[in-house]
């Protein structure tokens, strides 16, 4: 970590860990929590020994918070959340033993929004119903603490995917369309989205006696919409979670910079989560010298032949930001270099 406003902070990815270390990520790692709770020791034993310079853990990219870490937590349905809402909805869940799990594709496509269960009736779903159970068997052992669903350590901070991403999870690419054609075919399934996930993250922080301190917010999807679009269908919803649950992180994976006056709009915003290739400068200037701005490197230039594009934009990016806090983020994937990655945690520590 660097002792200046500016920090490298990383995690690793299945893919990598998959790589180094005889572990799957099976169906079983998801749904049982003894074999989630040894794999995911394995993870972070490697990342203590073979990466103990680079002060990096096995979380979810951009999630768990390392401060709020240790080995005596068992992640409890550590799933994605759209995917956790998907499989409420009749999803099949598909593990890859190498990576990411995934679900089905559009579980909502040609289907009759009217249809849709009502969200509070989902905390009765068998699936919930066995996340549950396993938080209880885990709080009455006394041993270990559970990490609940749509949480990634025990800071409290819920995570869920934005409601447009999930959106276009549910239905497809012609979500896009639609939101210009017939917005109001996408607007029940979104609203119905947003309360799901919020009766969804509530239930989840009661069963465990996890208090809700903030919230994440993914909204991948995001970028790829223009200003009007995402004042009208993604600032709602963003703040109707914010107002429920608690303060933002709002995450925006791609090129942002266009929509960044739209997203100070948001309710109780409190920290930016961009993608490489938002302009920090711009972000400044909008959000102001003191807000909290996390950024992720462009991730082509963790496989280049030599660091200094990464160190190149690193340079620019400080610069720019003009000692505002600001966090670096990368989550170590199979194809990166890892001496990419020291010569950059070297450049910020020099800070």
């Amino acid at each position: 970590m660097s002792t200046s406003n500016i920090s490298l902070v990383g995690s690793l990815s299945k893919g990598w860990m998959a790589r180094v270390l005889d572990v799957a990520f099976d169906r079983e790692y998801y749904f049982n929590i003894q074999k989630r709770l040894e794999v995911d020791r394995r993870c972070n034993e490697y990342a203590r020994g073979e990466l103990r310079s680079l002060d990096i853990f096995y979380t979810e990219s951009n999630l768990g918070e390392y401060a709020y870490f240790s080995d005596d937590q068992v992640l409890v349905g550590g799933i994605q959340p759209n995917m956790i809402l998907g499989m409420l909805i009749g999803a099949e869940f598909i593990p890859n033993d190498s990576m990411d799990a995934d679900i089905s594709i559009t579980p909502l496509k040609g289907k009759d929004s009217d249809e849709l269960p009502a969200p509070q009736s989902l905390i009765e779903h068998k699936l919930v119903k066995l996340f549950d159970e396993q938080i209880r068997q885990i709080r009455s052992q006394g041993k270990l603490t559970p990490v609940p669903p749509f949480f990634w350590d025990v800071s409290g901070r819920a995570t869920i995917h934005g409601t447009l991403t999930t959106a276009q999870k549910f239905l497809g690419e012609s979500i896009f369309i639609d939101l210009m054609m017939n917005p109001q075919k996408v607007v029940k399934v979104m609203d119905w989205i947003t309360e799901s996930f919020i009766v969804l993250v509530k239930h989840f922080s009661e069963i465990a006696e996890l208090p809700i301190t903030s919230v994440h917010i993914g909204e991948c999807s995001g970028c790829m919409v223009n200003p009007d679009v995402f004042a009208q269908f993604v600032v709602p919803y963003a703040s109707r979670i914010a107002e429920s649950l608690g303060t933002l992180r709002f995450h925006s994976c791609g090129a942002s910079t266009h929509l960044l006056e739209q997203m100070k709009t948001i309710s109780s915003l409190n920290w930016l989560d961009i993608g490489g290739d938002t302009s920090i400068a711009k972000a400044r200037e909008v959000f102001g010298k003191d807000f909290q701005i996390s950024i992720a490197p462009m991730p082509a230039d963790f496989s280049a032949d030599s660091p200094e594009p990464i160190l190149d934009w690193a340079k620019q990016v400080i610069a720019e930001n003009d000692d505002g806090p600001l966090r670096i983020l990368y989550h170590l994937e199979p194809d990166y270099k890892l001496e990419i990655v020291q010569a950059l945690s070297e450049y910020t520590k020099s800070l």
